[in-house]
């Protein structure tokens, strides 16, 4: 059987998880098993529904000590549960949750752990799992052969496939350590879609010159209902916050859609983008390193092009 970790934030199930259901629900199928969820926390969201991405049944732990994350507490019962359950591969997302959890179930379970997988696993000869290396600038393929096998999934490498489906919802009957972490206050950070979750991303760079001129880089996201980001040099200088810095040092990101604008394309900043499905880049310096890695590429002045590309959008 394999078990899929579902992940939620503030009562909802977070979009990298649908993710990571589908890729074991696929898993599962060529293996000839069944794919299961397990949730730990309270969600408001319809928990049979996972039917219609490929799971069977969801066992929850329904207890809201654990909707803070706890490392240790969730790796010792999502450990637990897969020893009771009998469960021979566990999928994570490879997200900051997965990234956590994932490892330290593995040292529990003493078991293989490929994090960053791109595909299926080859069942062929063995179980040989594809995962993206140095910044996703190359792919290796690692063969576990432990009897408990563990995949994180990279966000967006897999698509959501929904069929129809009903899953029944089970309550765990395993027992958890107290959390240590505990959660004295909440500072949010507003905007229309959050950057780590966001099929579109609208980013700019020194080229806008200052953060006066941020309003058309809002303007074109708002259009696209896209997420906000910039470069490190733009977040370093105080022209946006830190949390929308995108790059080998802030978030890595992997959009279906990524326009950079006014960003030339240092190496660093690519690591945090370069698993976007389509990259567009925006610069009137024709030999800026970034259009080597677009998929679309304009060269002009942006306070020309994206206001107009803007209105564009919104016609359409």
């Amino acid at each position: 059987m394999v078990l899929v970790f579902i992940d939620h934030a503030d009562g909802s199930i977070k979009k990298s998880s649908y993710e990571a259901l589908s890729y074991g629900a696929a898993v599962a199928e060529k293996l000839g098993t069944t794919a299961e969820a397990v949730l730990l926390g309270t969600v408001q969201d319809d928990l049979s529904a996972f039917g219609n991405y490929g799971a069977t049944k969801v066992h929850q732990l329904a207890n809201e000590k654990l909707n803070t994350l706890d490392t240790q507490a969730y790796a010792k019962v999502i450990a637990d549960v897969v020893q009771q359950l009998n469960a021979s591969e566990i999928i994570f997302s490879q997200n900051q949750t997965g990234k956590a959890v994932a490892a330290a179930v593995a040292a529990r379970l003493k078991a293989g752990l490929v994090s960053g997988a791109v595909a299926l696993p080859d069942t062929s000869k063995g179980f040989v799992v594809k995962k993206s290396v140095f910044s996703g600038k190359a792919f290796a393929n690692v063969s576990i052969d432990s009897p408990v096998k563990i995949i994180s999934v990279n966000p967006n490498s897999f698509q959501v496939k929904k069929t129809e489906g009903i899953a029944t919802v089970e309550q765990l009957k395993v027992t958890f350590d107290e959390p240590k972490v505990k959660v004295v206050s909440v500072n949010k950070v507003k905007g229309e879609v959050p950057l780590t979750e966001a099929e579109i991303v609208v980013s700019a760079g020194r080229g806008l010159k200052g953060p006066e001129n941020w309003k058309m880089v809002e303007d074109l996201a708002h259009a696209l209902h896209a997420a906000t980001a910039c470069s490190r040099p733009v977040a370093d200088s105080g022209w946006r916050p830190h949390h929308e810095h995108v790059g080998q040092t802030g978030i890595q990101i992997a959009p279906n859609l990524y326009i950079a604008i006014g960003i030339s394309g240092a190496i660093q900043h690519l690591a945090g983008v370069n698993r976007s499905k389509t990259i567009v880049v925006i610069n009137k310096d024709p030999e800026a390193p970034f259009f080597k890695a677009a998929d679309y590429g304009i060269v002009g002045d942006a306070f020309e092009i994206v206001p107009k590309l803007t209105e564009a959008i919104k016609k359409l």
